[in-house]
């Protein structure tokens, strides 16, 4: 069997906050200052391996007992942005939300209770100690969630189509001010046209999380270990934050039938991923 090192983990895609070296007190700030000068940064698929490496054990590990001191880095117009993994605090939060999505008995077979009430206990006093904590990257499975295509727009969207050595990449990248930005004339459309509901909560939700950072700071949407499941040409024709820019567009000028077809293209094109998850 290969090493979890060298296995690619797909289905997993990311919302990522990167923040100026000036945003992060010392002596933190001066501990990614060093790591951005490394040579050897892993990527996100290293996170992932890392992740699944703990489950190994029995009992499993759902949550590292220590947090990591990795990051994602970009250099921005010669800026250095550093995007904290925070896996620890990540795992807490993640197990919370795999309550929701699986059954008792399947829970009870992965994570046993006995496990999953030390996490939640650890977390809790971890938590006390630092209330004001907050998590620079946000992950999905199966799926982008329709809130974050609000943040980002087509002219930002970057594909690859790759090559026999390296997957395809889809991601775009925005300005902190351009999101936030985006996410206001989202929700004053929004409100103005639709219900209460789900997709409202979630692009305040996402736009609350938002204001956490500095506002220098980027965000990047990446389709992550999607594409590794997805074939290329669907990857190619996906363009959905164009076509959720012109649904909220449309609500902005009272135009229903427009901003209902683009909100269909949207929600078809992702039930046909999530079709997948259930053929696996």
């Amino acid at each position: 069997m290969p090493k979890v090192s060298s296995v690619i983990v797909p289905y997993t895609t990311y919302l990522r906050v990167y923040e100026p070296l000036a945003a992060f007190p010392e002596p933190e700030r001066g501990h990614w200052a060093r790591y951005a000068r490394r040579s050897d940064r892993p990527s996100y698929q290293d996170e992932l391996r890392r992740s699944l490496a703990d489950l190994l054990p029995t009992p499993p590990i759902p949550v590292p007992v220590h947090e990591s001191a990795d990051a994602f880095v970009l250099d921005v117009d010669g800026v250095v942005c550093v995007c904290p993994w925070r896996t620890r605090l990540r795992g807490w939060q993640a197990l919370d939300e795999l309550t929701e999505e699986l059954p008792p008995p399947v829970l009870d077979a992965v994570l046993p209770p006995v496990v999953r009430r030390q996490a939640a206990q650890d977390y809790e006093r971890w938590l006390a100690r630092n209330p004001d904590a907050r998590p620079w990257i946000r992950t999905a499975t199966w799926q982008v969630p329709l809130n974050w295509f609000v943040l980002v727009g087509d002219e930002e969207r970057r594909f690859d189509k790759g090559s026999a050595e390296t997957p395809p990449t889809l991601r775009y990248r925005t300005p902190m001010v351009q999101a936030r930005r985006r996410v206001a004339r989202a929700l004053r459309a929004l409100k103005e046209s639709v219900d209460e509901g789900p997709l409202i909560d979630g692009v305040i939700d996402v736009g609350r999380w938002l204001e956490e950072f500095h506002p220098r700071s980027l965000v990047e949407l990446d389709y992550g270990g999607l594409v590794h499941v997805l074939p290329v040409g669907e990857l190619e024709d996906d363009h959905s934050a164009a076509d959720v820019a012109e649904g909220i567009e449309a609500l902005r000028h009272g135009d229903g039938v427009t901003a209902g077809e683009a909100y269909g293209r949207v929600v078809e094109r992702w039930r046909s991923v999530r079709d997948r998850r259930s053929a696996n």
